[in-house]
């Protein structure tokens, strides 16, 4: 399934100054019972947001109405635990395009490259930058350009690279998953098998 083309997103962001987030806390296992990816998004971060009576807990981030945006910014070693994919799933379907952190777990962050979800590993002091900032004024801008593989504190201009293997980048890109670039490619491989013969 093809998804939207990225290529730069400015937005505001949603600080999440927590290590050692885990994929149970991202989507807690209970809810990993549907097979498509739609519909996650309600159960991100469950029992941190919601109370055992269902209710929304106030002094968590993401039930504070001063704090938006298409961006994530995570603290260090975001999705460790499991390899669930559901938690990209939750993630993306909340409405993040990006998950800024100084360091993700392996299997998360190809998870989320898989699934249109882009993971922008910065430095421990850029980070702590950007959480200053959104701190200062939640209305603070970031800037994510995948093509130059930069991410912008727009207020000041601080910028720094991040990097991203070439084929997980051509593909969020073009909005392409896996089978999706095959099929861009047919040309090529069916050139390829020809020359075979």
């Amino acid at each position: 399934m093809s998804k939207d083309k990225f290529v730069t997103i400015e937005s505001s962001a949603v600080p999440l100054p927590i290590e050692n987030v885990d994929t149970d806390q991202i989507i807690p296992a209970r809810f990993l019972k549907a097979t498509t990816r739609e519909g996650f998004g309600e159960n991100l971060f469950r029992d941190w947001r919601f109370d055992k009576k269902d209710q929304p807990k106030p002094d968590f981030i993401l039930n504070n109405d001063i704090y938006s945006g298409e961006i994530l910014v995570a603290a260090k070693n975001f999705g460790s635990g499991s390899s669930r994919e559901h938690a990209a799933w939750a993630i993306h379907d909340y409405g993040f395009k990006v998950v800024v952190s100084s360091f993700f777990a392996d299997i998360f962050k190809n998870n989320a490259l898989n699934n249109g979800l882009l993971p922008v590993q910065i430095s421990e002091i850029f980070l702590s930058k950007i959480f200053d900032a959104v701190e200062k004024d939640p209305s603070t801008q970031l800037k994510v350009d995948l093509e130059n593989q930069e991410i912008i504190l727009l207020s000041n201009g601080e910028k720094e690279s991040f990097e991203i293997n070439s084929y997980k980048k051509e593909c969020l890109m073009n909005g392409y998953d896996d089978i999706d670039y095959l099929l861009n490619i047919k040309d090529k491989i069916e050139q390829f098998e020809q020359n075979r013969v």
